[in-house]
Order: structure tokens, then sequence, then C-alpha cells
């Protein structure tokens, strides 16, 4: 019988879905009630998955009447969304019951807000929990993206909860989420996603720049890779001498994350433009074998290098991202809430274009441009700025 747990939940969702406000009273007062406690009896991954997103589509669409809903003790719906959370953040449970959790407390944030009441907190810390355990970038990512919502609405209520909450090793809460984060920026799929990430980062670097917030003082995070001019690198020679990195302050992190995030959606944007056109890039930029490239090989110069260094390994590369494919964009996003979210609608190369101008002419710019490297520098001068 359990197994027929997890397709039905997600027929309801999409029924529910579908039918939209207001809801009948037998989705309301039989299913939703149902729903809760099969999510929270159910010891399946998959099962508390998919009760998780039927919650979701409760809460999208049926809020208020979720809300006036009393079970015979008294509880209202919030509460036993606010259960289920906890259930699918508990750490005692596989990592995986939390895949989708971050549009889930999203969502319920955004629409119930302070009226969750010390309920709030609870789930924000059941996060921090959950993200010290999780090792999968899908689960990370849906973690970190609880965050990243809550600094697009309350930036400086979310620094301040971060900020007092102690952390896995002693230091602060804000220092671990962003150490994360920055790690694995590169690493996240998804069109929405990356928009929700990408400009909650340019908002929380443009309020460090604005406040000079002494919250973010003394995090640093690992930068770029020291290279050693020691020959072939064997595996003897890196054991004998590991990979260094560069230690850079966090708000220099996020600098390089935005300059790099603008070069892999200028490189998408140009391949599905091209695709659209009809032109055969591989033809136009591929080798003629009838040409003698010797002399061009060796006279190659510093923007060409760049242009083939920054191509090397985009976001792209990596496996079920697809805010940098060509073949993907926000046409391919189907769910009903990120469709509905303000950011979903930004123009990203547009958003970090304008971002990384005004900040050029800042006083502080000096500081982020001497920790860049020379792929970056080139970046930047393909939207008009300069750096030494």
């Amino acid at each position: 019988m359990h197994f027929m747990f997890q397709p039905a939940l997600d027929i309801l969702c999409t029924v529910v879905r579908s039918t939209g406000a207001p809801l009948s009273s037998d989705h309301v007062t039989i299913a939703f009630p149902a729903v809760a406690q099969c999510t929270l009896r159910s010891d399946d991954n998959a099962v508390m998955q998919s009760g998780g997103e039927c919650l979701r589509a409760y809460v999208s669409v049926g809020l208020d009447q979720i809300k006036t809903w009393h079970d015979g003790a008294g509880n209202n719906g919030i509460s036993y969304i606010t259960k289920s959370i906890s259930k699918l953040l508990n750490p005692q449970t596989s990592e995986f019951t939390a895949a989708f959790i971050g549009r889930l407390v999203a969502i319920l944030i955004s629409k119930v807000g302070i009226g969750l009441g010390d309920d709030l907190s609870a789930i924000l810390k059941a996060v921090l929990s959950k993200m010290q355990q999780a090792e999968t970038l899908s689960v990370v990512q849906s973690l970190v993206m609880v965050f990243a919502h809550l600094m697009h609405s309350q930036l400086n209520a979310v620094l301040d909860f971060l900020y007092q909450v102690p952390g896995p090793t002693g230091n602060t809460a804000l220092e671990f989420v962003l150490t994360e984060w920055a790690a694995r920026q590169h690493n996240f799929y998804g069109a929405y996603e990356c928009k929700v990430s990408i400009t909650a980062l340019s908002e929380l670097l443009k309020h460090f720049i604005n406040t000079n917030d002494s919250r973010l003082d003394g995090i640093v995070v690992k930068g770029d890779e020291i290279f050693k001019h020691e020959g072939i690198r064997t595996r003897s020679k890196a054991a004998i001498s590991p990979v260094e990195w560069t230690v850079i302050p966090i708000q220099v992190k996020i600098y390089k994350i935005l300059v790099n995030e603008l070069s892999n959606v200028m490189e998408a944007n140009i391949s599905r433009q091209a695709s659209a056109g009809g032109e055969d890039i591989e033809e136009e930029d591929g080798w003629d074998e009838d040409e003698d490239d010797d002399d061009d090989d060796d006279n190659i110069n510093d923007n060409d290098l760049a242009n083939q260094l920054a191509g090397f390994v985009p976001t792209s590369s990596f496996l079920g991202y697809d805010f940098g494919d060509a073949d993907v964009d926000d046409d391919d996003e189907d769910d009903p809430d990120a469709l509905q979210d303000p950011v979903f609608q930004i123009d990203i190369q547009a958003h970090l274009t304008e971002f990384l101008q005004q900040l050029s002419h800042h006083p502080s710019h000096v500081v982020f441009a001497s920790h860049l490297n020379n792929i970056e520098k080139h970046i930047l001068s393909t939207i008009g700025i300069s750096v030494q």
C-alpha cells in the first residue's frame, strides 16, 4: 500500500495547482490533513519529498483557507506545515528529504512572515543543522536558497539571525553559510535558482559597500589556485605538495563570483543567439586543417588566451546545470511559484553589467580590482571596465 503514496501525492499536487483558489472544502478538510499526516508519518524519502511539494502547492494556492482550517485539537494548517518542515529537516533523516525544501520554506516565509512567530527561528535553525549534514549538491543548494530568498526581502534580519547563531566550528552561522555558498555557487543549477542566488549575492555585496557592515569582517574563503612553475604535476608531486589557494575576504569572493557568472551568462546568450540564427559555431570557430597555425600558436595574445581560459570550465559544464545551457532558457521553467516571482523576470546579464559598472566607479573598487586575475580583468573589459 505504501508504494501508492508517492504517486497519489504527486497527482494531488497537480490537482491543487490546476484547480486554483478557492479550493473545495474536501481539498482543505480531508485532503490537506491527509497529506500532512502522510508526510509526518512516513520514513520513505520519496514520499516525504512529494508530501513537501504537495504542501507547497497548498501554501501557494490556498494559504488563507489553510490558515483558517483547524483540526479537532485546535491546530491550524500552518502548524501542520511547520511540523512537516521540521520532519523534512530533521538531521536524523536522510539528507535527501530536504532536496526540495528550499522552495517550500521560502514561499511559507514570504507569505506568512512574522506570522510564523517562534517557528520561523526554529525553521531557520533546522535549515542550518541540515546544511551541516548535507553533502549532495542539490540538497545544499535547496538549503542555501532559503537564505538567498530571505536576502531579497529581509536582508538585515537574516544577517542578524545568522550572526547571532553559532556555527558548527565555533564561528558564526553567517560565516558557515557564506563559506558554503561561495564554495558551491559555481555548481548551482536551475535558471530560477541561479537568478535567486546571484541577485541575492549582489544585494549582499551592495549592502556591504553601502554600509561597511562589520558582521562580514574576518570572514575569509578560498580564492584562486596558486600555480607553481614546477613542470608536469604528477600524483607523487600532488601528494607531496597539495594544491594551494589564495585566501580572500568574502566580499571579494562574492565580487569574483559575480564577474565569472557574467561571463557564463554572456557565453550562454551568445550561443543561444547563434543557434537561433542558424549559425554553425563549430565551423566558424574551428581549426582549418589546410592552414598553417604554427605562427598563430606561438603568438597568442593575452585576449585570445583569456577567451580560451574563460570558457575552460564554465558553470555550464557541470552535470545538471542549465542556467548557462544554450538549449535551456527561462521558457523551460514550469514551476508556478518561480514564474510568479519578480526575480524570475530579471535579465541577469543586464543586471550584472549594470551592477559591476556602477561598482567600478565606487572608491572601494580598487580593493576588489586588486584581487582580479587576468581572465576576470578581460571579462570586465568586455563591458567597458578597465582594470590595470
